[in-house]
């Protein structure tokens, strides 16, 4: 029996997990969370209707009102705590505190309304966060290119585009796995100048 010493404890590292209404973040984050996921999912009611736009996603009826919560061990050295985002504008006044002490985060693209995650976007793209975006591919929906897509953000080389279905596990692994790959290369970068300067 290991020892109070032998144990190891993992270094916790803070996810977000971002885009718009209806992209699947709920989702992504389940499908990989190795305890029960914490989400705040409650029923669309009235007071949305003209508000927060369906378009495309017509047939939802429940949404994130504050956040998500998964945690994966990526190994027993490393566990990664996901946050997950709302979509909707009327709660972006939740990002800053959801986003405070992330390492990097995964913004979830739906090609069905491409224009619903330019928010997440640009607010990580503001504060110079490593990001992934990751195509979750829905069925029935219009297959684009990913660098259709990529021009479609206007988003640069450095930031990796991916597809993923947010319901398989290797998928959202596959899509974190490319996110710490972004990471090390950020942190690898900033080193570097910091060393030449």
């Amino acid at each position: 029996m290991p020892g109070r010493s032998d144990r190891i404890v993992p270094l916790a590292v803070k996810i977000v997990v971002s885009g718009g209404l209806g992209v699947g973040k709920t989702t992504f984050i389940g499908a990989v969370s190795e305890i029960e996921p914490l989400d705040t999912e409650a029923a669309m009611t009235q007071v949305s209707v003209g508000v927060d736009s369906l378009d495309g996603v017509e047939s939802k009826t429940r949404t994130t009102v504050a956040l998500d919560f998964g945690r994966i061990a990526l190994d027993p050295a490393i566990a990664l705590y996901l946050f997950g985002t709302p979509g909707q504008d009327r709660f972006s006044f939740l990002w800053d505190d959801l986003v405070e002490g992330a390492l990097g985060t995964v913004v979830l693209a739906d090609t069905r309304r491409i224009e619903e995650c330019f928010p997440a976007v640009d607010y990580f793209e503001a504060r110079g966060a490593p990001f992934v975006l990751a195509v979750n591919r829905f069925d029935g929906a219009e297959h684009r290119e990913l660098d259709d897509v990529r021009d479609a953000l206007g988003l640069g080389a450095e930031v990796p585009v991916l597809e993923c279905d947010a319901r398989e596990r290797g998928s959202v692994r596959d899509v974190l796995g490319a996110l710490m790959d972004r990471v090390i290369g950020v942190r690898a970068e900033l080193r570097g100048r910091a060393v030449a300067g």
